[in-house]
């Protein structure tokens, strides 16, 4: 075998940083998708497992996270930059709710525009994890993470 010829079944040399670059977005994104994931798993397992009835808001907040999975998941196979089109406006409309959520839960808005009158309350203490952990405030935590990951992702994407 020549010097400077690759052996059979040897990986392709890689490229150096244009690779590691794809790497790290594939990498970003897949994390978004990774949160996206585990926060609906975790809303169907409070739901169907734990038998704790979704509110009002919580069924908008859900509208905007389920869809991300399936999004994001296309946006990695192959790598879509443009994925954060249709994913950051599901995540910023997600966050807006799980905020208003948590302005309801804690009791700072009044009871007249509260959107829970009927049915499952908006307010009900259902669970707080390590005794501060709301589901409100867990959602809110999700659609925070993704969308400052979906905006790290199209800045890298941009330089």
């Amino acid at each position: 075998m020549g010097r400077g010829r690759a052996r059979e079944g040897a990986p392709a040399p890689r490229g150096g940083r244009a690779d590691e670059a794809l790497d790290r977005d594939w990498l970003l994104l897949f994390a978004a998708w990774l949160v996206a994931a585990v926060a609906s798993a975790g809303s169907l397992f409070f739901s169907s497992v734990l038998e704790l009835p979704p509110c009002v808001l919580c069924w908008y907040q859900r509208i905007c996270l389920f869809p991300l999975v399936v999004v994001l998941a296309r946006g990695l196979f192959p790598l879509d930059r443009g994925v954060v089109r249709y994913a950051l406006p599901l995540a910023g409309l997600g966050w807006l709710v799980a905020a208003y959520h948590n302005l309801v839960y804690a009791g700072v808005v009044p009871e007249s525009l509260q959107p829970c009158a009927r049915g499952v309350s908006c307010t009900e203490e259902y669970l707080e994890l390590l005794g501060f952990l709301s589901i409100p405030m867990l959602s809110l935590l999700a659609f925070t993470a993704l969308a400052g990951i979906l905006i790290a992702f199209e800045r890298r994407s941009r330089a």
